[in-house]
């Protein structure tokens, strides 16, 4: 008798058979640079804590706080009884770092992209994505009825090509990430802002990957590419480098921000961010304004490594971000590196493999990110584990 279950057993055993499983390791220590698992310690390489304020004592404190003075949960979302004076601040921090009109809070980053485009963008208007933006920009922008457009990873000929084919509609918008989280590749923003300014374009930015690190006072891509004035919407998130809970954000005019709390979907029926996640990531970005020191750590961590790997003959894609893919391309790369990764978790190095279809058939990777946390014994403890690794399952 045909069930269900039987089907979807097929399928898992292809995705193990084809070396594609994904486990989840489970942590028994808080998120650090230095964790325990239920198998080893080890050192840190794969979380999204660029600046290391995971664990900070003064986001702790915040938060601890917090849950005292403002309780656990709002219960409720925030046009019904769900918006606390934390919540307002947050949102004002946040436009004050950016240098935009108006903020709203969202349960995270990509509940922000899942509810911007449909608000803003209907059947006559046009969305022109880059090939490689995230998952959330491409979840959101499919649940607008505007005309959608793709073009090829930071090409702006190709991007020409589609603002010329979407000419006639009454809005559009150029999507990308800041920095694309699978390369570590920065968005080419100067280009594309002259490119919409020459059609009349709108530029939305996910800088999930930047806010708080990128740009020399941690405004993320636009800052850093100078075009912090002439983005039209930043999306981002407060669970990577701005503490690592939970929550996101648009930020821009205040038209849109007052017209997403009338209409956005996943802000109106979603319930408002924990008062703890507020205060602390108050604090993280107070903390993140001023830390000069912490990113220019996160920068030589991050030189340093990609020499280290180099010499070692190690295929790197090419970058200064703290995003350092190492490459097993072919067919038998998803294997290879997700070996890899388990072994260094013998030798102390905590990473992850990433493969179809996290990334394109045949680009499997060890995606490496680099924190300030880091100090340099423990980035070249990271590259003797890569090599110690490399050679037990590839050989010597």
């Amino acid at each position: 008798m045909y069930t269900i279950k039987d089907d979807l057993s097929a399928t898992l055993q292809e995705i193990r058979d084809a070396g594609l499983w994904k486990d989840e390791r489970q942590l028994t220590s808080p998120q650090q640079a230095h964790i325990t698992t239920t198998k080893a310690q080890a050192i840190n390489f794969c979380a999204n804590n660029y600046l290391g304020l995971a664990d900070h004592p003064e986001v702790l404190a915040a938060a601890a706080d917090a849950l005292q003075e403002w309780g656990f949960g709002m219960a409720s979302v925030r046009f019904i009884c769900g918006t606390q004076e934390q919540h307002t601040r947050l949102e004002g921090a946040l436009s004050d770092w950016f240098g935009t009109e108006d903020t709203i809070l969202y349960s995270s980053c990509f509940d922000a992209n899942g509810g911007v485009f449909e608000v803003l963008f209907g059947k006559d208007d046009a969305i022109i994505s880059d090939a490689l933006n995230h998952a959330s920009v491409i979840d959101g922008i499919r649940l607008s009825k505007a005309a959608r457009y793709r073009y090829a990873n930071a090409d702006m000929d190709d991007l020409r090509a589609q603002l010329e084919a979407a000419r006639g509609a009454r809005r559009t918008v150029i999507v990308t990430d800041g920095i694309f989280s699978m390369d570590g590749y920065l968005a080419p923003l100067e280009q594309i802002c002259d490119l919409a300014e020459e059609y009349g374009a709108m530029v939305l930015v996910d800088d999930s990957h930047a806010v708080g690190f990128v740009g020399a006072g941690g405004g993320g891509t636009p800052e850093a590419c100078g075009v912090a004035d002439r983005v039209d919407l930043l999306t981002g998130t407060l669970g990577k480098a701005l503490g690592g809970a939970s929550g996101g954000y648009v930020s821009g005019p205040a038209e849109v921000i007052a017209l997403l709390r009338q209409r956005s979907r996943p802000y109106l029926f979603s319930n408002a961010v924990a008062p703890v996640v507020a205060a602390g990531s108050l604090k993280a970005i107070e903390i993140a304004r001023g830390s000069d020191e912490a990113r220019e750590t996160l920068q030589r961590n991050t030189a340093l490594f990609r020499e280290l790997m180099t010499e070692e003959g190690f295929e790197l894609l090419p970058g200064s971000h703290p995003i350092t893919p190492v490459m097993f391309p072919g067919e038998d790369g998803a294997r290879q590196a997700a070996q890899i990764a388990d072994a260094m978790l013998e030798h102390g190095v905590y990473v992850i493999a990433f493969s179809y279809p996290v990334v394109p058939q045949g680009q499997a990777r060890i995606r490496v990110q680099l924190s300030a946390a880091h100090s340099e014994d423990d980035v070249r403890a990271c590259v003797a584990a890569f090599v110690a690794a490399r050679d037990e399952v590839l050989g010597s």
